[in-house]
């Protein structure tokens, strides 16, 4: 009898293509799904991870094997939705991935919202490239995701994955004080030329974003300085070394030297939540998506800077208001 949390953790290798990333999937150390591997080689009597360099690939047995568990773990996951569902209280475990600042300015107080209200839902979050977590959720690696589109880069749905609208975070242009840019009430995207810009690294939706909306104005960008975190290149600016667009969520009140002043018209990224069509009924997931929602906008300070003219918070999804 095969042992169903040793092929999980076999399924996890494959999706992430590391036993480290598998490890930080599941919640586990490298490790302990080294142990499952090897126990499920011995059970199995097959050597399922091979060597190559400084990492492992899966052997052709190890991927056929791979893809058996991800049927079963389908199975399994019916079948827990279905008692959930009968039980008609969210329960068990939930793994939810979100990208950085979700993670770290909207799911804080969505998890302990839902550890107050549901002492019997057990949710596990992991911090995901968003680029990642549509596919992480149709593989079955994750159960729910918190990911982000823009208006260049609409948020794919494959087919299995349902999705709903969470809100749209807004973005600011933040630029060092003192910068001729504070004096306005907002700045045309034409206006932009001449700048050193700090943004995230090429392939991310933030760069890419920046690229193309520059150079569609007749704008080559300035690239100065390249990191990861908002908070980063937020500091970046407060230092006077360059300006960048940065999405609300996440930022919070901004340091000292730093000064948001709105685009017109404004960068808006849109946040969704999503899930596997057999898993849409699950009480945890219509309930996590409500939560979601609920709190949005989150409960934070605005950037400081000029009050922008005209411009609000954004509304309540529709959704939200009718689970109220």
């Amino acid at each position: 009898m095969l042992d169903l949390a040793r092929l999980r953790a076999l399924h996890a290798v494959s999706v992430h293509g590391s036993v480290a990333g598998a490890a930080a999937a599941l919640g586990y150390t490298p490790s302990a799904v080294s142990q499952q591997i090897a126990k499920l080689e011995r059970e199995t009597r097959t050597t399922l991870l091979e060597r190559r360099g400084r990492g492992v690939a899966l052997t052709e047995e190890a991927r056929h094997l791979a893809d058996t568990a991800q049927e079963l773990l389908a199975i399994v996951e019916r079948a827990e939705t279905t008692l959930e569902e009968r039980r008609g209280q969210p329960s068990g475990l939930l793994r939810v991935a979100a990208f950085a600042s979700a993670a770290r300015g909207l799911l804080p107080g969505v998890l302990a919202d839902l550890a107050h209200r549901h002492p019997a839902l057990d949710v596990r979050l992991t911090e995901v490239d968003p680029h990642l977590s549509v596919d992480l959720v149709a593989r079955g690696v994750t159960d729910l995701a918190v990911a982000h589109d823009w208006d260049i880069a609409p948020l794919p749905a494959p087919e299995g994955v349902e999705q709903a609208l969470i809100g749209d975070d807004l973005c600011d242009l933040v630029v060092p004080a003192g910068h001729p840019f504070t004096t306005r009430g907002a700045v045309r995207r034409a206006d932009l030329g001449g700048q050193r810009w700090v943004c995230q690294p090429p392939g991310r939706v933030c760069h890419d974003w920046l690229m193309r909306t520059l150079r569609t104005a007749g704008l080559e960008p300035d690239i100065a300085h390249v990191a990861e975190e908002n908070h980063t290149i937020v500091a970046l600016v407060a230092a006077g070394l360059g300006v960048a667009v940065v999405p609300r969520l996440g930022t919070g009140t901004l340091p000292p030297g730093a000064v948001a002043v709105p685009l017109e018209p404004g960068p808006v990224r849109r946040l969704y939540a999503l899930w596997r069509t057999g898993a849409a009924r699950r009480p945890a997931i219509t309930e996590t998506v409500r939560t979601l929602q609920d709190h949005w906008p989150p409960r934070r300070d605005v950037p400081t800077g000029p009050a922008p003219q005209g411009r609000h918070a954004p509304t309540r999804p529709a959704a939200a208001e009718r689970h109220r």
